[in-house]
């Protein structure tokens, strides 16, 4: 008797999660299915004059020559004057917010893996990977991978059209899911970049795909009546910018 008891509550617990899950329209998948964010670049342009702002307030203009990298996160700027066209080195720690232009030659390279996916074609503009527009980058104390010590570094928002709640930051070791192709043809599938580095409030964390359902709660339960209409178990991890952008966008009324 108890066995049936126990299994009627289990198959009753089942349907209710069962239930729980929302079913969404073709239309809607594809729009949740649109990459919203920046691209991320990692080389930018030393013929356009960047401009770093430093924590004191003071900004300096000039040609970024050479960055220094560690787990490919800016950590030092070697930026040329533009007026007494001497080299200035500067650290992550002291500078607040830097803004420079992308190198042709990662935009060209960006177009062309742009077109070596299909699926490109139906979830991302190609503006993003050819626009001239300025990369954002700010200073953020992270763990590279959540893994080492705590270290200040310069990172790439790559939603400043949104992030006044969650930011997310480009992340230049991440890897992509992988597709299909067949003797040199454009590829099938895959193409989904697996990690961020995010910040919610305080907190400035890596969110590998993996690790996304674990942190869904953390980065939207706050918000009731998105969790009702994005339940984690109704989702994917290709949604992600959508996720971030219409979680804002609730938010901000």
């Amino acid at each position: 008797m108890k066995l049936k008891t126990l299994l009627l509550t289990l198959c009753i617990a089942g349907t209710a999660t069962f239930a729980q899950k929302v079913k969404y329209s073709k239309e809607e998948i594809k729009k949740m299915e649109t990459y919203l964010f920046n691209e991320g670049f990692n080389s930018p342009s030393p013929k356009k004059t960047s401009t770093i702002i430093l924590k004191d307030g003071t900004t300096h203009k000039g040609f970024c020559g050479k960055i220094e990298t560690k787990k490919g996160q800016i950590y030092e700027v070697v930026l040329k004057d533009s007026i007494t066209k001497k080299n200035e080195v500067f650290n992550a720690e002291q500078i607040n917010e830097m803004y420079v232009y992308p190198s042709n030659a990662e935009k060209i390279a960006k177009v062309g893996k742009y077109m070596s996916n299909i699926r490109n074609f139906g979830t991302k503009k190609l503006t993003k990977n050819t626009a001239g527009g300025r990369i954002h980058f700010v200073n953020q104390t992270v763990s590279l991978k959540n893994k080492k010590d705590d270290k200040e570094f310069l990172m790439q928002l790559i939603n400043p059209e949104f992030s006044d709640i969650i930011s997310v930051y480009h992340d230049p070791r991440a890897k992509e899911t992988n597709g299909f192709s067949m003797m040199g043809s454009p590829q099938l599938g895959g193409g989904v970049i697996k990690s961020y580095y995010v910040k919610k409030g305080d907190k400035v964390m890596w969110l590998h795909k993996d690790d996304f359902e674990d942190n869904y709660e953390f980065l939207f339960g706050d918000n009731t009546e998105f969790m009702k209409k994005y339940p984690k178990n109704s989702v994917e991890w290709d949604y992600f910018s959508f996720l971030v952008s219409e979680y804002t966008s609730m938010n901000n009324g």
